[in-house]
């Protein structure tokens, strides 16, 4: 990648020009370089590149944090604003909008989730989850009167899927990931081998054999895929193997996970992959801090010919330079909200109506307790296996499938753990010196939480608009979010509960879950309150479908009646189902490039 100015920007001459610089813009970019493409890509927020003295800022920036929140090795750019999960409160009674951080909160209830705003995007955050999709989650209508059925199938991305394991470095077993349909082509092994089970699993594996879970299901417990190094399988790819990325910027480093425990927000070895390893690889100009404001479309023929943008310098002033740019290829990779937020802002796009609309998320339901011996806590990745049971079948039918993931971190979601424990042993029960480090190193490693990652249908209610009252500090729109949860998602959620508990109950573990009325998440349901919780995968704000009536982008994720304008992403997404999207966002944007590249020929 080269760093280039606003005044390079503009006197250069560019095939393709991509906003957004996280997962999809990246790999795009790349993959258009690669074939002889001259490539600008478009960043809002600020970064150095794949410098690894960066990255070592970043981490420091982490250690030095109060909050070990999400976006807290990443400083915030007041120019190009990001939401904090620190900045989420629950919305009064009266739905009075709240506006506390970046996001203007419309209720019911508010959007939980985040996003990175600097060079790289959210890849420099996400947690490294890799599963497919389930071939059933392409045809939720056809199989369950729910939702909408995808224009394209399971078979269809998978070619797409092998690539999209392959940039980033995904560590599984096949053999252990065909369920529910899933499968993969004649003699296919991943990249790496799967990361190996945590004790953790293994005691939990142990505990469940032979018992009959809710719905009369044994459990099934396997490894999740995930993008995060790990042994290379030498059978990748007819025996010639797959060699790592290591660092970006220092590819020395990062050669295998070592277990440092803070892959949200940040690995400090960069064994998990990020943008910046894709960036690094490919000679594209890259124009950070620069914040796209509008989108110019000949009324005619639909044809984006140029690009307002404002090239903002520090983040003590709001000065900045207006430039216009333009190209014969325009691709949006931002985010499902903020690729809405500048297409609304344009005035494009809406023929169909549902731009903005179907916004979707993974509502979770933690449930945490003590187990009756240690089983190892705050060891490893965040997430190495995970229950599938209730990710599919006909169930579905009447709520919500749901991933059970088996949380190696202890507490550390529902409560500030290790702290919390800490402060409460000091000054609840004034415990100090010898005795308070062995209570420590008797209670947290026996810390379990289970997280149950519910499916969230399609609604056009729930929704991102903009209005002219809301805007930040350059004058570009913040995105206005009407959000809710609906009936469908909340008994997948408290059906999730309700089998954390049997597994509580089978292996002796002290249930310590507590859900608050005062907690932004929190419903009822049969008299019994509960609380879910965001878990930033933000999709389904410019779903793809079969016409511009009831879609926004085609199955090649071009924009009905803008020929030359991609809108890429999870926003494409009709449905979630219940894996992390970022695999399969990632292999939607193979399959867009390979249709970029044919018609360009």
């Amino acid at each position: 990648m080269r760093k280039i100015t606003w005044q390079e920007a503009t006197a250069g001459a560019y095939d393709v020009i991509i906003v957004g610089s996280g997962f999809a813009g990246s790999i795009l970019g790349k993959l258009m370089r690669d074939a002889g493409k001259r490539v600008l890509l478009l960043e809002a927020g600020a970064g150095e590149g794949p410098a690894y003295s960066q990255h070592l800022k970043y981490v420091r920036h982490y250690m030095n944090a109060l909050a070990k929140t999400p976006n807290s090795p990443y400083p915030n750019s007041p120019n190009a604003p990001q939401p904090e999960v620190t900045d989420v409160e629950a919305l009064t009674p009266k739905n009075i909008p709240s506006h506390k951080g970046y996001f203007v909160q419309m209720g019911p209830y508010p959007f939980e989730s985040n996003y990175v705003r600097r060079l790289g995007g959210t890849s420099l955050h996400w947690f490294g989850s890799c599963p497919r999709m389930l071939p059933e989650d392409f045809a939720m209508k056809s199989l369950f009167d729910q939702a909408v059925d995808w224009p394209l199938t399971y078979d269809d991305l998978l070619p797409y899927y092998a690539l999209a394991e392959e940039t980033i470095g995904v560590s599984a077993e096949v053999e252990e990931q065909q369920y529910h349909g899933i499968h993969f082509e004649s003699g296919y092994v991943y990249p790496m081998h799967r990361i190996p089970p945590t004790y953790l699993d293994q005691w939990i594996t142990r505990g469940l054999a032979g018992k009959t879970l809710p719905g009369e299901q044994l459990s099934e417990i396997r490894s999740i895929p995930q993008g995060r190094n790990s042994i290379p399988n030498g059978n990748y790819q007819n025996g010639k193997g797959y060699k790592p990325h290591g660092a970006a910027g220092n590819p020395a480093v990062g050669q295998r996970c070592m277990g440092n425990s803070s892959c949200i927000p940040i690995c400090p070895i960069q064994a998990r992959y990020n943008s910046l390893k894709t960036l690094e690889q490919t000679s594209i100009d890259i124009l950070t801090q620069t914040v796209v404001s509008r989108l110019i479309a000949d009324p005619e023929t639909g044809i984006i010919h140029k690009l307002l943008c404002k090239v903002w310098f520090d983040d003590q002033s709001t000065a900045h330079q207006d430039i216009e740019l333009s190209a014969p290829w325009i691709v949006l990779a931002a985010n499902a909200i903020e690729n809405a937020v500048l297409l609304k802002a344009s005035g494009l796009c809406s023929e169909s109506g549902q731009l903005g609309r179907n916004l979707m998320d993974h509502p979770a339901i933690l449930s945490w307790g003590l187990a009756p011996e240690s089983i190892g806590a705050f060891r490893g990745p965040g997430l190495t296996s995970t229950l599938v049971n209730y990710r599919g079948g006909p169930q579905r039918r009447e709520k919500a499938g749901f991933v059970l993931e088996i949380g190696n971190w202890g507490w550390s979601w529902p409560r500030n753990e290790p702290g919390d424990t800490t402060l409460s042993l000091i000054d609840d029960e004034h415990s100090f010196g010898r005795h308070l480090r062995q209570r420590l190193g008797s209670d947290v490693p026996r810390q379990i939480r289970l997280d149950m990652m519910t499916e969230q249908l399609p609604n056009a209610l729930n929704r991102i608009t903009i209005d002219d009252a809301w805007r930040d500090r350059l004058g570009n729109y913040r995105p206005v979010i009407h959000y809710n949860v609906d009936d469908y998602t909340q008994a997948g959620l408290v059906y999730g509960r309700e089998v954390a508990q049997q597994i509580f109950s089978y292996l002796n573990i002290q249930d310590a879950t507590q859900y608050n009325s005062t907690d932004p998440g929190y419903f009822t349901r049969n008299g019994q309150g509960y609380t879910w919780c965001g878990v930033g995968h933000a999709a389904g704000t410019h779903r793809m479908g079969t016409t511009s009536r009831n879609s926004v982008v085609d199955t090649t994720q071009r924009a009905w009646g803008h020929p030359n304008l991609y809108v890429i992403g999870c926003g494409s997404m009709p449905t979630l189902g219940t894996s992390n999207p970022t695999l399969t966002m990632t292999a939607l944007t193979f399959k867009t490039a390979s249709h970029i590249l044919e018609r360009d020929h």
